[in-house]
């Protein structure tokens, strides 16, 4: 019996110590391919946080390489985990428009006249991010904002391939305007809002309404560090912030191959550029060109890069990335023309910061007013973060502000 006890503590040794051996050697491989600038708001918390998300990955991982669970089944579970309790100030209620999930927050306070609604479209990179994920946040921009918030809880990739994602946004919200009445809410008072990946959703939703008359018009846009365009992985944010956390350049490429087909195999072609032919990318390059990006943008050691050619076999896989349900950035002026009034908010230390500021431009080239909001100090995920004791960061409050 001592000898099996032995063996026993002996096996779960090594298996702990092997455990931690993976995890740091993750976190080092990391390390060496990540980097913190000097001007990003409380770099120490950031790296912190990085660690915590590298070893639920590594976590995830053995786990699914030992046959308990998939990788991103176990950081899914992770992080919608801590729940909250009630809220003396909103009735929430969780429904299903269609056949998507949403959770609705309506202020208590009875309100003279018909609140604003705003469709909320949660990040994660599509293949993250949950109802749980997003609930303070959603709480806090229904209390302080006073408005109804329907945050919703469409499809994720890669189980669910685009165009999934948008197409529950979509019937979500057509189904909250034809039902609006409901709600208390006022028909021309309905807005879209989302951040990175919900951004990306919010834009391709706005877009696809201008189209409809049967419906109300939207009364504004909301794109919170949005992703917008798959055409060029090596604009200046990109290369100026390949490595930053919360979201380095290769995951940025990775998730949106995950969104479009599942299959991240052409992922180098991507980072590179040569997953599109050359011909095309100069027929976008007036709309996704560094040329559109201001100068003050480029002079923390931007590189201008060389255009390269792509075969067919590649294009034929990724060339879904020219249409504009899966990269708003792309959308004709026809359509950008007739788009509501916006709000777009970018981080300086953010890969997508340059997709924000691309859009800026087309929207005002074509007439849309445009209410431009900055986090100098700010980073990828930052907002997210306004509420979460030690790992709150101011910029992460300022920028929550300027969005209400």
């Amino acid at each position: 019996m001592a000898v099996v006890y032995t063996l026993l503590v002996l096996f779960l040794a090594v298996f702990v110590a092997g455990f931690i051996l993976l995890v740091m050697g993750a976190i080092n491989f990391d390390f060496s391919n990540s980097e913190i600038p000097p001007g990003v708001n409380q770099p120490v918390k950031l790296r912190i946080i990085h660690v915590i998300l590298i070893s639920r990955a590594v976590v995830g991982k053995i786990l699914e390489n030992i046959g308990i669970c998939s990788q991103v089944t176990f950081v899914r579970y992770m992080q919608g985990i801590k729940t909250l309790g009630v809220d003396s100030k909103l009735v929430i209620k969780d429904l299903w428009f269609e056949k998507v999930p949403v959770r609705i927050y309506q202020p208590k306070v009875p309100s003279a006249s018909q609140r604003r609604a705003v469709m909320f479209f949660h990040g994660g990179g599509w293949v993250f991010g949950s109802l749980e994920t997003h609930e303070k946040l959603c709480r806090c921009i229904a209390r302080e904002s006073e408005s109804v918030v329907v945050s919703v809880g469409y499809r994720l990739a890669p189980e669910h391939k685009y165009p999934a994602a948008y197409e529950d946004c979509l019937s979500a919200t057509i189904h909250f305007m034809k039902n609006i009445e409901h709600y208390g809410v006022d028909p021309g008072n309905v807005i879209v809002c989302g951040d990175s990946a919900g951004g990306n959703l919010a834009a391709a939703v706005s877009q696809t309404l201008v189209g409809r008359s049967d419906l109300p018009k939207l009364r504004a846009q909301i794109l919170i560090y949005p992703s917008l365009q798959a055409l060029d992985f090596n604009l200046p944010s990109y290369q100026q912030n390949r490595g930053v956390p919360l979201l380095l350049r290769e995951r940025a490429a990775f998730y949106m191959l995950q969104y479009l087909d599942g299959n991240a195999s052409n992922l180098d072609e991507v980072l590179e550029g040569s997953h599109i032919p050359i011909d095309i990318k100069l027929n976008y390059r007036k709309w996704v060109s560094p040329d559109n990006i201001p100068e003050k943008f480029k002079v923390r050691g931007y590189k201008p890069h060389v255009l390269l050619d792509c075969t067919t076999e590649i294009f034929e896989t990724v060339k879904r990335f020219c249409e504009p349900n899966l990269c708003p950035l792309l959308a004709e002026d026809a359509i950008v023309h007739q788009l509501p009034e916006s709000f777009i908010l970018t981080c300086e230390y953010d890969v997508l910061r340059d997709d924000g500021l691309l859009y800026k431009k087309r929207l005002e080239d074509n007439g849309v007013r445009v209410t431009w909001y900055h986090l100098e100090d700010g980073f990828h995920g930052i907002i997210n973060t306004f509420n979460s004791d030690w790992f709150s960061f101011p910029a992460g409050k300022r920028g929550l502000d300027s969005i209400v």
